[in-house]
């Protein structure tokens, strides 16, 4: 596939490695992850940070995810985003993948905000986006069998076997780069995820109408 026909996750893929290029060489990575990453404990609180502009809170979920922590993470999801997003992006079009990393960008910052209010700690990556990517083409795409489980469909059988790959994934990575568990934003990972499930339908709907 060409990169014309899946200009948005390209894009957005270029513009993460060339802003990780960029910090790196001017050593304003740690700053920027400071000040535009995803604080919990900046909600409705000031925060004692460096003096200068900060990113609005309110937009810190899509700042975030273009900021990356290494060289490792910053492969390892530009790679995922690249193999998903280019193959969905051509059926689902480039509307509705926006919508679809914004929205896994914001229920991923949502559910690790969630999981812990207080925490001073910058959440970055496009894993939350990513992440709900992920979801839609599992629910649509995929053409790998699960068996159903109980009364869990065998879709979501897969999907939720996906998902757990990718947060496994992400944990070895965690540990290979030497952060350990607390690293990774599990449950940024998670959110993310839900919200592709919850909109892996209503977006074929949207693009190819009420089937």
């Amino acid at each position: 596939m060409k990169p014309q026909d899946a200009p948005l996750v390209t894009g957005y893929a270029l513009a993460c490695v060339v802003l990780h290029v960029l910090l790196a060489i001017t050593g304003f990575q740690i700053d920027a992850i400071v000040r535009a990453g995803f604080v919990p404990a900046r909600f409705g609180h000031d925060l004692i940070l460096p003096p200068g502009a900060l990113v609005p809170f309110v937009l810190t979920p899509l700042s975030s995810a273009f900021l990356h922590g290494g060289v490792l993470h910053l492969v390892f999801n530009v790679i995922i985003l690249l193999f998903v997003g280019r193959q969905l992006e051509a059926p689902l079009g480039a509307k509705a993948m926006a919508v679809l990393l914004v929205a896994g960008a914001y229920a991923g910052a949502l559910a690790q905000f969630l999981s812990d209010p207080a925490s001073a700690v910058p959440m970055i990556g496009a894993s939350g986006a990513i992440s709900a990517l992920i979801a839609v083409f599992a629910l649509i795409f995929s053409r790998s069998q699960a068996p159903a489980i109980g009364p869990v469909p065998a879709h979501w059988v897969r999907a939720l076997w996906l998902a757990a790959a990718w947060i496994g994934l992400q944990l070895l990575i965690g540990f290979a780069g030497g952060g350990g568990f607390g690293a990774i934003a599990i449950w940024a990972h998670v959110g993310g995820f839900l919200a592709g499930l919850l909109l892996a339908r209503p977006l074929l709907r949207w693009r190819f109408g009420a089937r």
